[in-house]
């Protein structure tokens, strides 16, 4: 009774001062109204504030995913975000993935099944990135190989995770810098992805590991959130950096992927564009616009799932164009990682509830398998949504009362650790997932206690990614520091992210090798001893082909001076020569090599690419300062290409055999050329400059000026020598004979089917692999224990040791 009686005098006394405070404003004399005057805004005005809406926007959906108010943000609180505890599960199946796709690449690309053929020859050439780093020998490359390919298995298996990545990427990096030659872009990728998986705790769903660690504790079920953040920031800056290396020039306007759209994969579009119509707005339109932004499309949930269709669809036509490997397949396996991270659970329960014929899925779910959304945690009060049981006790619940909140102030920090400490506690143990700990987003007036403030390690770690990040950033144009790796094209091709936009035509490749005692020359097949011919576009890799060419011919001739009974044969495109012990015993040790090498760069001119009267064998290289024997570009020709390709179809429409080359040269160089019998009609025509020709019985010679023509003669070297100030360009037009002749003889290759997808075949092919794989490691198993001979494969391309 005293507490209602004391209620109703406090509601007296309100009322009381309410009547009062009324009573006074009346009294008070009103003021006349001032007339308002309507003053017209800026036209600009709405404008501007249309703009401030949209950034408030895009600031609130910011404050919003980071759960901090923008002018809260601090370093601190940044690492606190990226060591949120974030479910494992699309990480652990992503992992996995990619593991397997790593034991697939280990055997096919990285080539342990052909590994006798790649590191086989103990006297190949190779091209590492330190100069000195020399191969092993082929057993103990075997063992690299093995020891790499465990450690594949090992974190597609989620098995001893760790040391798994260390094993595959101690060996990985080893073999990429052994031999510059076989990179690309996808192999640079592979060794970043499982740097990065090394540090993080990707084995705590799917895995092994998972299992032989199961504990009834969140830390196992959880993952810092930045392992999921640097992960998807390698393949977002994967197509993104490849966004802009396209919107170059050469590639906007057609030049880069020429003739693409002849494939299978294309017959789709064909049906409403042309072949240059598809090769200009699907090859390299489209691909510039999908690489600069579905990397944006992929992080927000409306644009996910058609940015997810149009990212496979791609990566399955890659994988029909282009024999890289398992790059379209890797970047199809890491594709979930832009989804919602709980998206193996949610499949995994849905397969559980069909197996177990249980109609009734409420039962199957657990509360906790959904996060919170930090949303609907306001300052006042907090609810915190689950998913009810129909069948659930209060032992198994973990749903939270807004009473649970509402004991203390919302300022009380102990009510947030009380809710933190609940969802940890509470779980349901009857076939029920465990529940995943969400980032809470701390109530207003909550105060950072000690124990939240991030430790120094995890400060560490988080500057570490950052330092990533920016390296990741600055590499890709980082080509002005090292420009003894520059060509026409700067870099490498590894680490620039410029995909498929050079397309390299190599028209003529001449090694000469000059013995200066003896004044003689010699001619050296280019594909002797070198595993493929990347080496001719690079500066630093033809130095180094020149020091492994001269120690090969030094080393032939002593070889052969033991035997002086034996012959060498050398096999030429004409005849047979023999060569006594006497002829070799003429060359000296004193040798000089030049290189002439032409390439066609995106359809332009063929042209000299190094200078041929240099000795790469005394050239001074440096990786900071520009390849002093580079010939520059001829750029200034580049706007000749369009009507290069209107002289190509004229020429094609003379008939089925006829065929042309365009040439440019710098004033004063001479260049020799060879027409064999086989073709017919050959002829010379200045399309800008001035030349002068002449064969190899001439006394005199022949000027040719602009639009001028000369019959070439065949089976017989033919010189052209630019004459005027300026770079001259000439094409040569002619008739394959041969291949006319064999048309009209009905004796022509009849053209390939058309496979399509050949997963058969695919399999084959890889079930072959993997025997070869197993031999290998086979051979060298026996070679090191038991000292059993290595069975060695040769090449199917000439060699020069073996028949020189």
């Amino acid at each position: 009774m005293r507490k209602n009686s004391a209620k109703k005098r406090e509601t007296k006394n309100l009322n009381e001062i309410l009547i009062k405070q009324q009573q006074q404003q009346q009294q008070l004399p009103q003021q006349p109204q001032q007339p308002q005057v309507q003053q017209q805004q800026p036209k600009n005005i709405k404008k501007w504030k249309l703009i401030l809406s949209s950034i408030d926007k895009l600031k609130n959906k910011f404050e919003n995913s980071l759960n901090l108010k923008y002018d809260e943000i601090s370093f601190d609180k940044f690492v606190n975000y990226m060591y949120k505890p974030t479910d494992a599960a699309s990480l652990g199946v992503c992992r996995a993935l990619f593991g397997l796709c790593m034991v697939l690449d280990v055997v096919e690309e990285r080539g342990l099944a052909d590994i006798d053929l790649k590191w086989g020859d103990p006297y190949g050439c190779h091209f590492p990135l330190i100069n000195g780093m020399k191969p092993p020998s082929l057993a103990w490359m075997i063992v690299i190989y093995t020891i790499m390919w465990i450690g594949s298995f090992g974190i597609m298996l989620g098995f001893f995770f760790k040391l798994s990545c260390a094993l595959f990427l101690i060996p990985y990096w080893y073999i990429f810098l052994l031999e510059k030659s076989y990179w690309n872009n996808h192999t640079y990728l592979y060794g970043l992805i499982c740097l990065l998986l090394w540090g993080t705790n990707a084995n705590r769903y799917f895995s092994i590991d998972a299992k032989l660690n199961n504990k009834n504790n969140d830390d196992n079920n959880s993952v810092p959130y930045w392992n999921y953040f640097i992960i998807k920031f390698q393949f977002f800056i994967l197509y993104f950096i490849a966004g802009l290396k396209k919107s170059s020039k050469e590639w906007l306007e057609g030049y880069s992927m020429t003739n693409l759209s002849q494939h299978w994969v294309f017959d789709p579009f064909k049906l409403f564009l042309t072949n240059e119509q598809t090769d200009y707005f699907i090859v390299h339109w489209f691909g510039f616009i999908f690489d600069l932004t579905v990397g944006f499309w992929m992080l927000f949930d409306k644009t996910r799932a058609p940015a997810m269709f149009f990212c496979a669809a791609f990566h399955f036509m890659n994988s029909r164009l282009f024999s890289i490997g398992m790059f379209p397949y890797v970047c199809l396996a890491t594709m979930p990682l832009f989804c919602n991270v709980e998206w193996p659970r949610k499949i995994h329960l849905y397969i559980k509830d069909i197996l177990t014929f249980n109609n009734n899925k409420s039962t199957n779910i657990c509360e906790n398998e959904k996060e919170i959304n930090a949303d609907t945690l306001s300052s006042r009060t907090t609810t915190i949504l689950s998913s009810t049981s129909s069948s659930s006790s209060s032992s198994t619940s973990s749903v939270y009362d807004e009473n649970l909140y509402q004991e203390k102030k919302p300022s009380d920090g102990r009510m947030y650790d009380k809710i933190q400490k609940e969802l940890k506690t509470k779980n349901d143990n009857n076939n029920c997932l465990k529940p995943i700990i969400p980032w809470l987003p701390r109530p207003e007036g909550y105060t950072m206690k000690k124990n939240d403030k991030p430790t120094f390690k995890k400060k560490f770690v988080v500057v570490l990614l950052l330092f990533y990040i920016g390296i990741q950033f600055f590499l890709p144009y980082s080509h002005f520091i090292t420009k003894g790796y520059n060509n026409w094209t700067p870099g490498l091709y590894g680490y620039s992210w410029d995909m498929m936009l050079h397309s390299w035509d190599p028209i003529l490749i001449v090694v000469r090798v000059h013995d200066n005692k003896n004044n003689e020359d010699h001619f050296i097949d280019s594909q002797a001893w070198v595993p493929n011919d990347r080496w001719t576009r690079h500066g630093d890799m033809v130095i180094q082909y020149g020091q492994c060419l001269k120690k090969n011919i030094l080393r032939r001739k002593n070889e052969t001076l033991k035997y002086n009974n034996k012959k060498i044969t050398t096999t030429t495109t004409t005849t047979t020569k023999t060569k006594t012990i006497d002829e070799w015993n003429k060359i000296s040790s004193n040798i000089s090599i030049y290189v002439d090498i032409r390439y066609s760069l995106n359809g332009r001119f063929q042209q000299r690419i190094f200078d041929p009267t240099v000795d790469i064998l005394k050239v001074n290289w440096n990786p900071f300062k520009n390849v002093n024997f580079l010939m520059p570009l001829l750029t200034q020709f580049s706007s000749y290409r369009k009507k290069m390709n209107e002289i190509t179809k004229h020429v094609y429409s003379w008939s089925n055999y006829t065929d042309v080359i365009f040439v440019a040269d710098y004033p004063g160089t001479k260049f020799e050329n060879f027409f064999n019998k086989e073709f017919t009609n050959v002829s010379l025509q200045v399309l800008t400059g001035e030349v002068t020709y002449s064969e190899e019985s001439w006394n005199d010679k022949i000027t040719v000026n602009k639009n001028q023509r000369v019959i070439v003669a065949t089976d017989k070297l033919h010189y052209i020598t630019t004459t005027s100030v300026y770079p001259a360009c000439y094409m040569y037009t002619y008739t394959n004979r041969t291949k006319e002749e064999l048309e009209i003889n009905g004796t022509t290759e009849s053209p390939k089917k058309r496979t399509g997808f050949p997963l058969l075949k695919e399999l084959k092919y890889r079930i072959n692999n993997w025997w070869q794989a197993l031999g290998q490691i086979a051979n060298a198993f026996l070679h090191l224990i038991y000292d059993v001979p290595m069975m060695r494969r040769v090449p199917k391309t000439p060699n020069y040791h073996d028949n020189y």
